[in-house]
Protein backbone atom coordinates (compact mmCIF):
# COMPACT_ATOMS: atom_id res chain seq x y z
CA UNK A 1 0.00 0.00 0.00
CA UNK A 2 1.08 3.63 -1.04
CA UNK A 3 2.17 5.84 2.09
CA UNK A 4 1.17 9.28 1.09
CA UNK A 5 3.72 11.56 2.42
CA UNK A 6 3.55 14.75 5.15
CA UNK A 7 4.80 17.17 2.34
CA UNK A 8 3.53 20.45 1.59
CA UNK A 9 3.06 20.43 -2.14
CA UNK A 10 5.14 23.08 -3.87
CA UNK A 11 3.35 26.06 -5.74
CA UNK A 12 2.41 25.75 -9.27
CA UNK A 13 4.81 28.89 -10.03
CA UNK A 14 4.66 30.44 -13.67
CA UNK A 15 7.59 31.61 -15.31
CA UNK A 16 6.71 34.83 -14.80
CA UNK A 17 6.35 34.18 -11.09
CA UNK A 18 10.16 32.37 -10.93
CA UNK A 19 11.33 35.52 -12.79
CA UNK A 20 9.43 38.22 -10.29
CA UNK A 21 11.13 36.25 -7.42
CA UNK A 22 14.31 36.11 -9.00
CA UNK A 23 14.16 39.60 -9.61
CA UNK A 24 13.87 40.67 -5.97
CA UNK A 25 15.91 38.29 -4.57
CA UNK A 26 18.47 40.32 -6.80
CA UNK A 27 17.11 43.77 -5.16
CA UNK A 28 17.86 41.96 -1.65
CA UNK A 29 21.67 40.29 -2.42
CA UNK A 30 22.69 43.43 -4.27
CA UNK A 31 21.72 45.85 -1.57
CA UNK A 32 20.11 48.01 -3.45
CA UNK A 33 18.36 51.08 -2.51
CA UNK A 34 15.94 53.60 -3.89
CA UNK A 35 17.08 55.51 -6.67
CA UNK A 36 19.32 52.54 -7.84
CA UNK A 37 18.94 51.60 -11.04
CA UNK A 38 18.24 47.86 -11.80
CA UNK A 39 19.68 45.80 -14.85
CA UNK A 40 17.75 46.25 -18.00
CA UNK A 41 15.35 43.92 -19.17
CA UNK A 42 18.07 42.01 -22.26
CA UNK A 43 20.43 41.69 -19.48
CA UNK A 44 17.69 40.14 -17.69
CA UNK A 45 16.77 37.97 -19.89
CA UNK A 46 19.82 37.03 -20.60
CA UNK A 47 20.84 36.16 -17.07
CA UNK A 48 17.89 34.20 -16.10
CA UNK A 49 17.31 32.32 -19.56
CA UNK A 50 14.41 33.49 -20.35
CA UNK A 51 12.29 36.06 -23.39
CA UNK A 52 12.86 39.36 -22.84
CA UNK A 53 8.48 38.94 -22.99
CA UNK A 54 8.71 37.41 -19.70
CA UNK A 55 11.17 39.71 -17.91
CA UNK A 56 8.89 42.69 -19.08
CA UNK A 57 5.65 41.23 -17.66
CA UNK A 58 8.01 40.63 -14.17
CA UNK A 59 8.84 44.07 -14.34
CA UNK A 60 5.52 45.17 -14.64
CA UNK A 61 4.38 43.69 -11.91
CA UNK A 62 6.91 45.03 -9.43
CA UNK A 63 6.23 48.69 -11.18
CA UNK A 64 2.22 48.37 -10.84
CA UNK A 65 3.06 47.93 -7.34
CA UNK A 66 5.58 50.49 -6.65
CA UNK A 67 8.64 49.10 -6.61
CA UNK A 68 10.34 50.23 -9.51
CA UNK A 69 9.98 53.02 -12.05
CA UNK A 70 11.02 54.28 -15.13
CA UNK A 71 13.26 57.62 -15.15
CA UNK A 72 14.50 59.56 -18.21
CA UNK A 73 18.49 58.88 -19.08
CA UNK A 74 18.83 56.30 -15.97
CA UNK A 75 16.31 53.26 -17.27
CA UNK A 76 14.25 51.26 -14.33
CA UNK A 77 14.96 52.36 -10.92
CA UNK A 78 13.88 51.58 -7.56
CA UNK A 79 11.46 53.48 -6.03
CA UNK A 80 9.54 54.03 -2.39
CA UNK A 81 6.22 51.90 -2.33
CA UNK A 82 3.44 53.18 -1.18
CA UNK A 83 2.04 49.78 0.59
CA UNK A 84 -1.10 52.06 2.23
CA UNK A 85 -2.16 52.92 -1.51
CA UNK A 86 -1.66 48.77 -3.07
CA UNK A 87 -3.54 48.03 -0.18
CA UNK A 88 -6.35 50.46 -0.55
CA UNK A 89 -6.59 49.00 -4.00
CA UNK A 90 -7.30 45.23 -2.58
CA UNK A 91 -9.92 46.78 -0.31
CA UNK A 92 -12.04 48.61 -2.80
CA UNK A 93 -12.46 44.93 -4.79
CA UNK A 94 -15.11 44.05 -1.98
CA UNK A 95 -14.26 40.48 -2.50
CA UNK A 96 -12.47 40.15 0.92
CA UNK A 97 -14.03 37.14 2.98
CA UNK A 98 -15.98 37.27 6.36
CA UNK A 99 -12.83 36.20 8.23
CA UNK A 100 -10.25 38.64 6.51
CA UNK A 101 -12.89 41.31 7.31
CA UNK A 102 -13.09 40.12 10.73
CA UNK A 103 -9.25 40.17 11.22
CA UNK A 104 -9.12 43.81 9.66
CA UNK A 105 -11.95 44.67 12.10
CA UNK A 106 -9.71 43.52 14.94
CA UNK A 107 -6.43 44.84 13.73
CA UNK A 108 -8.34 48.21 14.11
CA UNK A 109 -9.48 47.49 17.51
CA UNK A 110 -5.52 46.58 18.04
CA UNK A 111 -4.08 49.72 16.17
CA UNK A 112 -6.93 52.31 18.55
CA UNK A 113 -5.77 50.99 22.14
CA UNK A 114 -1.74 50.86 20.84
CA UNK A 115 -1.96 54.38 19.92
CA UNK A 116 -2.37 55.92 23.33
CA UNK A 117 0.93 56.67 24.23
CA UNK A 118 1.87 58.63 20.92
CA UNK A 119 -1.25 60.42 21.46
CA UNK A 120 -0.77 61.89 24.63
CA UNK A 121 2.89 62.94 23.49
CA UNK A 122 1.46 64.83 21.00
CA UNK A 123 -1.82 65.95 21.52
CA UNK A 124 -1.94 69.70 21.53
CA UNK A 125 -4.19 72.34 23.13
CA UNK A 126 -5.78 73.40 19.57
CA UNK A 127 -6.62 69.34 19.18
CA UNK A 128 -8.34 69.29 22.63
CA UNK A 129 -10.59 72.24 21.42
CA UNK A 130 -11.75 70.39 18.42
CA UNK A 131 -11.98 67.35 19.92
CA UNK A 132 -14.42 68.84 22.68
CA UNK A 133 -16.59 70.51 19.55
CA UNK A 134 -16.96 67.08 18.37
CA UNK A 135 -18.54 65.82 21.81
CA UNK A 136 -20.21 68.95 22.17
CA UNK A 137 -22.62 68.03 18.75
CA UNK A 138 -21.97 64.27 19.56
CA UNK A 139 -24.17 65.42 23.04
CA UNK A 140 -26.29 68.00 21.34
CA UNK A 141 -27.91 65.48 18.77
CA UNK A 142 -28.25 62.49 21.03
CA UNK A 143 -29.28 62.40 24.48
CA UNK A 144 -27.88 58.38 24.91
CA UNK A 145 -24.09 58.59 25.22
CA UNK A 146 -24.09 54.37 24.88
CA UNK A 147 -25.72 54.77 21.21
CA UNK A 148 -22.99 54.16 18.43
CA UNK A 149 -24.21 56.80 16.61
CA UNK A 150 -21.43 55.92 13.25
CA UNK A 151 -20.79 59.21 12.11
CA UNK A 152 -20.17 60.45 15.59
CA UNK A 153 -17.78 57.89 16.28
CA UNK A 154 -15.81 58.22 12.92
CA UNK A 155 -15.71 61.88 13.87
CA UNK A 156 -14.51 61.38 17.33
CA UNK A 157 -12.27 58.77 16.67
CA UNK A 158 -10.50 59.82 13.25
CA UNK A 159 -9.85 62.81 15.58
CA UNK A 160 -7.87 60.47 17.98
CA UNK A 161 -6.03 58.77 15.15
CA UNK A 162 -5.08 62.61 13.94
CA UNK A 163 -3.88 63.86 16.77
CA UNK A 164 -0.92 60.84 16.96
CA UNK A 165 0.52 62.65 14.21
CA UNK A 166 1.44 59.77 12.63
CA UNK A 167 0.69 60.19 8.71
CA UNK A 168 0.97 56.41 7.80
CA UNK A 169 -1.62 55.98 10.65
CA UNK A 170 -3.68 58.02 9.72
CA UNK A 171 -4.10 56.83 6.16
CA UNK A 172 -4.24 53.30 7.22
CA UNK A 173 -7.43 54.36 9.82
CA UNK A 174 -9.17 55.57 6.37
CA UNK A 175 -8.48 52.64 5.05
CA UNK A 176 -9.65 50.13 7.38
CA UNK A 177 -12.61 52.64 8.38
CA UNK A 178 -15.04 51.03 5.55
CA UNK A 179 -14.63 47.56 6.83
CA UNK A 180 -14.83 48.76 10.45
CA UNK A 181 -18.47 50.16 9.11
CA UNK A 182 -19.41 47.14 7.57
CA UNK A 183 -18.45 44.85 10.87
CA UNK A 184 -20.48 47.46 12.87
CA UNK A 185 -23.23 47.40 10.53
CA UNK A 186 -23.96 43.85 10.21
CA UNK A 187 -22.05 41.78 12.43
CA UNK A 188 -21.86 43.73 16.00
CA UNK A 189 -24.54 43.31 18.81
CA UNK A 190 -27.19 45.98 18.51
CA UNK A 191 -25.77 48.94 20.44
CA UNK A 192 -28.85 50.18 22.16
CA UNK A 193 -29.65 46.65 24.07
CA UNK A 194 -25.99 45.76 25.05
CA UNK A 195 -24.87 45.34 28.64
CA UNK A 196 -21.81 46.96 29.70
CA UNK A 197 -19.57 44.59 32.22
CA UNK A 198 -18.73 47.97 33.64
CA UNK A 199 -20.17 51.39 33.64
CA UNK A 200 -19.90 52.70 30.10
CA UNK A 201 -16.94 55.27 29.20
CA UNK A 202 -18.56 58.15 27.38
CA UNK A 203 -16.68 60.03 24.49
CA UNK A 204 -16.96 63.13 27.30
CA UNK A 205 -15.13 61.25 29.40
CA UNK A 206 -12.81 60.22 27.42
CA UNK A 207 -11.81 64.03 26.43
CA UNK A 208 -11.65 64.98 29.96
CA UNK A 209 -8.48 62.01 30.93
CA UNK A 210 -7.20 63.49 27.54
CA UNK A 211 -7.37 66.90 29.55
CA UNK A 212 -6.30 65.90 32.67
CA UNK A 213 -3.48 64.16 31.23
CA UNK A 214 -4.39 60.83 32.30
CA UNK A 215 -2.89 58.43 30.53
CA UNK A 216 -3.66 55.34 32.66
CA UNK A 217 -7.46 56.35 33.08
CA UNK A 218 -7.61 56.99 29.02
CA UNK A 219 -6.32 53.33 28.66
CA UNK A 220 -8.55 51.51 30.72
CA UNK A 221 -11.91 53.79 29.46
CA UNK A 222 -11.03 53.35 26.25
CA UNK A 223 -10.97 49.63 26.67
CA UNK A 224 -14.58 50.35 28.19
CA UNK A 225 -15.60 52.39 25.65
CA UNK A 226 -14.29 49.27 22.71
CA UNK A 227 -16.05 46.96 24.91
CA UNK A 228 -18.87 45.85 22.41
CA UNK A 229 -16.31 45.88 19.52
CA UNK A 230 -14.22 43.46 21.22
CA UNK A 231 -16.92 41.35 22.80
CA UNK A 232 -18.12 41.15 18.99
CA UNK A 233 -14.50 39.98 17.85
CA UNK A 234 -14.14 37.43 20.66
CA UNK A 235 -17.56 35.78 20.88
CA UNK A 236 -16.13 32.90 18.77
CA UNK A 237 -12.92 32.87 20.54
CA UNK A 238 -13.90 32.09 24.30
CA UNK A 239 -15.45 28.75 25.01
Amino acid sequence: MKKDLNITPLKNLSLVDKVEMRITDYIKENNLEVGDAIPKELQFAEALGVSRTVVREALSRLRTIGIIESKKHKGMVLSHPDFIENFEKVIETNLLGDQTLKDIYELRLILEMGMVDLLFARKTEKDLEELEEIVDLMEANNDDSTFFELESEVAFHGKLYEMCGNTTLLRFQNLLLPVFQYVQEHKLPDAESYQYSKKFTTHRELLNYLKQDNIKAFRKGLSNHLEPHFAKALENTRS
